[in-house]
């Protein structure tokens, strides 16, 4: 089985910094592109940040500048450095990978999630 474990959400005020990490577990023959996810309270999930395998990264305007994705592919684990943080990144933060698993002859390539961390930035 393939697990995403999230860490490193937490409550910070207006102007601070976060860091998420987010480790893949399990057996997997590789993993192409990484990112993260977020659902704020009453809106619809939105895709933060992502990063091909090959390092390339993409973010949505409103962390341009602000966030860094970065992954360590030696550690299977995608991170989301997060700085002067404002009121309005506060929600519940996703990683997801797209990974190629082994089965029998074969391979499947699916996406996978993490459970969640929530992020909380008092003003």
């Amino acid at each position: 089985q393939v697990h995403l474990v999230e860490s490193g959400g937490g409550l910070v005020q207006a102007g601070g910094s976060l860091r998420l990490s987010c480790a893949v577990s399990g057996t997997i023959f590789s993993i192409n592109a990484m990112g993260w996810y977020r659902r704020a309270p009453g809106k619809q999930r939105e895709l933060v940040a992502k990063i091909s395998s090959g390092g390339t990264t993409n973010y949505i305007d409103s962390v341009e500048g602000r966030f860094t994705i970065s992954r360590d592919n030696a550690k299977n684990t995608v991170y989301l450095e997060m700085n002067s943080l404002k009121p309005e990144d506060t929600a519940v933060y996703y990683c997801y990978a797209m990974i190629t698993i082994k089965v029998l002859a074969t391979t499947l390539e699916g996406d996978y999630w993490g459970q969640g961390t929530q992020v909380t930035v008092s003003s």
